[in-house]
């Protein structure tokens, strides 16, 4: 008998309410029947979690560690989700903190096809953070978008994605849009040496995101965008573990920022951002960084690195992309905080830097290399 294990946060007035509300979960999320009518004994000793552990984390706040047995799980993906937080996601004051993933469960969920050793293989960077930049704004033409990566390519950057809004609308077709900008970036590669990933959205309803991830590998992308919380996570597992796509997997958040919005109920960014990211398949998890125009903090940011690169048995770490924060003067900060293993995005910087876009890159990879040999001195 194998089982993997949840840690929630609840809200409690006392240990033993913390207790209760501990082996409620217990069984809403796995039998959702009354404890006392189940009349089985494997049932109620095996198939429904258990409560690890309780302890008090704050005012009014307990964690509770729950285990579950995976047979409950069937070994399919979704399924996973359901028993982690299914029907508990409906009831006020409880978060998923953290997950400690069995060994079997790992036969579902086997995490990156990549991790970071192999995405720095493919893109060749092997010490300083990389560089990423969006193609956008939604309404310019394919062929429009494709002159943007050519320059963005030519001046250094490493990894160009569609922006998440970027699908197959009429004044910027999928296919005519992908074909156009893995050329540009091939081309550019061609004049300057460089080794610049072409990153499409593949983002789809149902199979058609599969079918567009295999597209973009036989077009030559060096990679797909999902967003998983459109997609689905399972999903996202479906294109990282596909031969016949085979690319690293870029996390994109779009839709899932309610799951992290309250601090008392939901999932813990660490967690969706970082561990469920992993297990699903992303390389590369982009989010929000602190400083910009979204509401992440610190520490937030800080968890999501941390829960990209903590130890889950054989899940190789993945990539935190922090974007919308980050400008020129906030380079060396950025580097401190993150480290090297890291995938810069940076947008509205770059146009706001210099309206040469291609000099705009050459300077912020010169700054980053700068801050990243600064910090390796020290």
């Amino acid at each position: 008998m194998s089982r993997f294990s949840v840690t929630y946060s609840l809200a409690a007035s006392s240990a033993q309410e913390a207790r209760e509300r501990a082996f409620d979960i217990c069984v809403e999320q796995t039998v959702e029947f009354p404890y006392d009518l189940i009349a089985e004994r494997w049932i109620r000793e095996r198939l429904v979690g258990w409560v690890e552990t309780v302890q008090r984390v704050g005012p009014g706040r307990y964690a509770a560690e729950v285990s579950y047995d995976e047979a409950t799980t069937g070994g399919e993906a979704t399924q996973f989700l359901n028993v982690l937080f299914g029907n508990t996601s409906i009831k006020p004051g409880i978060r998923v903190e953290r997950i400690t993933p069995s060994r079997g469960l790992l036969r579902a969920l086997p995490g990156p096809r990549f991790g970071v050793r192999g995405f720095r293989g493919v893109t060749g960077v092997r010490r300083r953070p990389l560089l990423c930049s969006a193609l956008k704004p939604m309404g310019l033409s394919a062929r429009a978008l494709a002159e943007l990566a050519y320059r963005f390519a030519r001046g250094g950057i490493d990894l160009i994605k569609d922006d998440h809004g970027l699908a197959d609308q009429a004044f910027s077709p999928f296919e005519e849009r992908i074909r156009r900008c893995a050329e540009a970036v091939r081309r550019a590669n061609r004049e300057t040496g460089g080794a610049c990933l072409y990153v499409p959205n593949v983002s789809a309803d149902a199979p058609q995101t599969l079918l567009r991830a295999r597209t973009a590998r036989h077009v030559g992308a060096g990679a797909v965008l999902l967003s998983a919380a459109l997609t689905g996570f399972a999903t996202m597992r479906e294109v990282a573990r596909d031969d016949r796509v085979a690319l690293p997997v870029f996390f994109h958040p779009a839709f899932a920022g309610s799951f992290t919005a309250s601090p008392t109920s939901g999932i813990s960014h660490a967690a969706l951002y970082g561990q469920l990211a992993r297990l699903f398949g992303a390389d590369a998890s982009i989010f929000p960084s602190f400083g910009g125009r979204f509401a992440f903090t610190r520490d937030e940011c800080r968890s999501i690195a941390e829960g990209c690169r903590l130890s889950m048995r054989a899940i190789k770490p993945c990539l935190p992309a922090p974007g919308g924060g980050m400008r020129f003067e906030t380079v060396p900060q950025m580097v401190a905080f993150y480290g090297p293993d890291t995938i810069f995005l940076i947008g509205g910087g770059l146009f706001r830097y210099s309206p040469d876009i291609t000099k705009a890159c050459r300077d912020l990879r010169a700054a980053v290399q700068e801050a990243a040999a600064a910090r390796r001195l020290r």
